[in-house]
């Protein structure tokens, strides 16, 4: 596996080690460790009383991350399990002093073609974090309807041609199944105006993204997730969350801004009357970017954005 470390770069890193404030005895979560890169820090300013709890649905980013941690396995504790799943695993264990997520994908699961997660090499549409699910992009691609189908590929895609796209992919199946990227990439292409197709991002980069969110159902376990991250840390603890599109930011701001301010009364109201009392309170008003040297070393860091709320 040494070769894919490599590949694997933990993104706004020098950021998130120092917003988590780490206590060297502390109990800290990675509730996405993928191939432990920001784990490994993480560990690595724990002393032997301190522990970092891993998570993560990909059972070969866990491989990766306990090989990489092999040197702190006094203090890692490994799970394979969504991150939706934290207050399952984490509550037995008490309050934490910080938890991470990072919501991107790791290199290595967008460069293992047979993923399924990249649209630039050949492979079965699967898209799944969590090989043992059985719902794959193929199901989504061959079975959902075509108005599904546009929902998804406009609301989670933010794809302008989401309905020409749907029609295409509706069209080419009732031929014959769609089975693989590129098959899929063509199709997606076809529907695309041609001055669309040479100029920016790649075509199918809205629609592979949206597919993906369904498949693995990004979006709509994000805002317990983190109402139930914040409600296991302790006073003073923190919540860092990097996000790589604008529908998961705009998910984290606004839960972080309600934690933040849970006050339910009309702005009109002199003082008052709900009781809702703040959370957290919030340490980065704006999100926080990668550096200029770090978009220079790791390309696939542009567009990250991390967001972190303390524990009042």
């Amino acid at each position: 596996m040494g070769d894919v470390f490599l590949k694997h770069i933990p993104v706004l890193l020098n950021e998130v080690i120092d917003y988590l404030h780490i206590n060297p005895s502390g109990i800290y979560v990675d509730g996405t460790v993928g191939g432990g890169g920001h784990s490994f820090f993480i560990a690595k300013n724990l002393n032997d009383t301190g522990k970092l709890i891993c998570i993560d649905q990909d059972e070969f980013a866990l491989e990766m991350a306990r090989e990489k941690l092999l040197s702190f396995c006094n203090k890692t504790f490994f799970y394979h399990a969504n991150f939706s799943d934290i207050k399952k695993i984490v509550g037995d264990i008490g309050r934490v002093n910080g938890i991470l997520l990072d919501l991107g994908m790791s290199s290595f699961q967008i460069d293992d073609a047979a993923r399924g997660f990249s649209y630039i090499h050949d492979a079965p549409l699967d898209m799944r974090m969590d090989k043992s699910k059985k719902f794959s992009a193929f199901d989504i691609v061959n079975g959902f309807t075509i108005q599904k189908l546009d929902d998804i590929i406009k609301n989670y895609g933010e794809e302008k041609f989401h309905k020409q796209i749907a029609k295409k992919i509706v069209s080419a199946r009732s031929i014959a199944p769609i089975k693989t990227t590129l098959q899929l990439v063509e199709i997606i292409k076809s529907a695309l105006p041609s001055k669309i197709l040479y100029n920016g991002s790649h075509p199918a980069k809205k629609t592979f993204q949206a597919i993906r969110i369904t498949v693995n159902d990004e979006l709509n376990i994000l805002e317990q997730t983190i109402l139930d991250a914040v409600d296991l840390l302790k006073s003073s603890g923190r919540l860092c969350i990097i996000t790589f599109h604008s529908l998961e930011d705009r998910i984290v701001k606004h839960t972080f801004k309600k934690l933040q301010n849970p006050c339910m009364c009309p702005s009109d109201f002199p003082i008052c009357i709900c009781n809702k009392k703040p959370v957290c309170r919030l340490i980065t008003p704006k999100p926080v970017l990668p550096s200029a040297m770090e978009l220079q070393n790791n390309n696939r860091s542009h567009s990250a954005k991390l967001r972190v709320v303390e524990k009042i």
